[in-house]
């Protein structure tokens, strides 16, 4: 993708972001996201095929830095090896959320979080299946990632919820004492 190109998606990303702190998503338009951006009906056609396919590419795109452990000009971060221990990575979605990298904190707070934290628990599931491999917890292993990574995503709401005054390394602190994994 071209710098033009990427600034345009930059742009739909962002208008989309600002309208989903004002409204439900089921409410936004195709049309009110290309006036907040700026951008003409086939520019965004060109991007995205529907509505549901911006949130579901908005999300991947956001998972994938933050999931994937790379900083904004696509280098690997320095904690993010397949060594990583679960609670620094852990810390690195809440730095990512807390630093404001990308629009995930303020959709957690919109009317429409609950599509946005789907996502995010998918992405969860996937990191935390890589630190349950070994855990015997008596469980199946569905059971404890749906655990896992519901708690997680409710820990990080009420985190949102409260302004993120608690630092990051904190709120990991808590969730790693909690569930002992």
């Amino acid at each position: 993708m071209d710098r033009r190109q990427f600034k345009t998606r930059q742009a739909i990303f962002n208008a989309f972001g600002t309208l989903l702190q004002k409204k439900r998503y089921e409410n936004i338009t195709v049309q009110e996201i290309i006036d907040e951006a700026n951008v003409g009906r086939s520019t965004f056609y060109a991007h995205f095929e529907t509505k549901d396919d911006l949130l579901k590419i908005m999300c991947t795109d956001i998972f994938n830095h933050v999931f994937g452990g790379t900083n904004d000009d696509g280098m690997p971060c320095d904690f993010t090896d397949s060594n990583t221990n679960l609670q620094t990575k852990l810390f690195h979605i809440l730095w990512h959320l807390k630093n404001n990298k990308t629009n995930a904190a303020n959709i957690f707070l919109s009317d429409s979080g609950e599509l946005f934290l789907g996502y995010f628990k998918q992405s969860l599931n996937e990191m935390f299946k890589g630190y349950i491999e070994d855990t015997s917890a008596g469980v199946p292993q569905d059971f404890l990632l749906n655990h896992l990574s519901g708690s997680f995503a409710e820990a990080v709401k009420w985190w949102v919820k409260n302004k993120m005054e608690t630092p990051p390394e904190k709120v990991t602190e808590y969730f790693i004492n909690v569930v002992k994994i």
